[in-house]
């Protein structure tokens, strides 16, 4: 798979995000297990988790702990593998989302994310969202500390505007390495957002980048209401239209590397595949 660079990381130009496999509706561990063994198989050497992806009413760090135990059970080598972890939400037992980033909790969940993970230091750290209700510069502050007491290597940002990148640059200065927000075919207003890494070089991880795209060219035609651009130009390369709006976002940006959530081994190892198609400037035009 051909990379792309994440701060002092070489990763594979597409990652996969691990949340739908612990969240409702999650796959058995042994579809689980298989879904991160085939993204390595395919390539891919950024797993981007969460201590907050978890089934409400479960246990915090379920996900992180599915990653650490697939990849210990991986017959290949696996040191070369960024996982990316995230603090700052939690889950409601009815299914909500709760944001949470004063300090001491921040410290709190990255000591029980280091734990979960097994690892010595964490690859990468991101801030989950923004606390209205504590100044972003005391989040950024904790990870800050963290960083300098060894506990994480690197710094992310998710869910910030333009202001929130550069004030986290600003504290944080090059321990700052990425930003994860949303952007696929369906929500693209992190445009600016998106051109502001590129000039700091920071890389930019879109979640729900496949937003928009139907499955139906994975499980069928679907109907004439589902079919796009992305759907034509698959057709003719012979490829998922999921396929297509990986390759046409890895061709928005040389910092941008998307993170496609998958429960089944076939749905990641069709995604890892975009990173090795190149669209035409024809086939982009076609694009919206």
């Amino acid at each position: 798979m051909r990379t792309r660079t994440l701060g002092p990381y070489e990763v594979g130009a597409v990652g996969y995000g691990a949340m739908p496999l612990s969240i409702e509706g999650r796959p058995d561990e042994a579809r689980a297990v298989a879904t991160v063994h085939a993204a390595l198989d395919a390539g891919v050497t950024l797993i981007d988790t969460a201590d907050s992806y978890y089934a409400p009413g479960g246990e915090p760090g379920h996900n992180e702990l599915l990653v650490a135990r697939a990849l210990a059970s991986y017959g290949g080598a696996t040191d070369h593998v960024l996982v990316a972890t995230k603090g700052g939400r939690g889950r409601t037992d009815d299914g909500g989302w709760t944001v949470k980033g004063d300090p001491g909790h921040l410290r709190r969940a990255a000591e029980g994310s280091l734990k979960r993970l097994g690892v010595e230091a964490i690859g990468l750290y991101q801030l989950h969202k923004p606390d209205p209700d504590v100044p972003f510069a005391e989040s950024l502050g904790a990870l800050r500390e963290l960083a300098e007491e060894g506990k994480i290597r690197t710094v992310g940002i998710s869910n910030a505007d333009t202001g929130r990148i550069r004030e986290a640059t600003a504290v944080l200065g090059d321990l700052l390495v990425s930003v994860q927000n949303r952007y696929s075919p369906a929500v693209r207003d992190g445009e600016p957002e998106l051109r502001l890494c590129a000039e700091l070089g920071l890389a930019y991880l879109p979640w729900s980048p496949l937003g928009g795209i139907s499955r139906s060219a994975l499980d069928g035609p679907g109907g004439p209401e589902a079919r796009s651009a992305f759907h034509t130009v698959a057709e003719v390369r012979g490829v998922s239209p999921q396929q297509v709006a990986l390759a046409w976002l890895l061709a928005l940006s040389p910092r941008l590397i998307p993170i496609p959530g998958a429960s089944r081994p076939e749905s990641i190892r069709d995604s890892a595949g975009a990173a090795d198609l190149v669209l035409t400037g024809e086939e982009l035009a076609l694009l919206p």
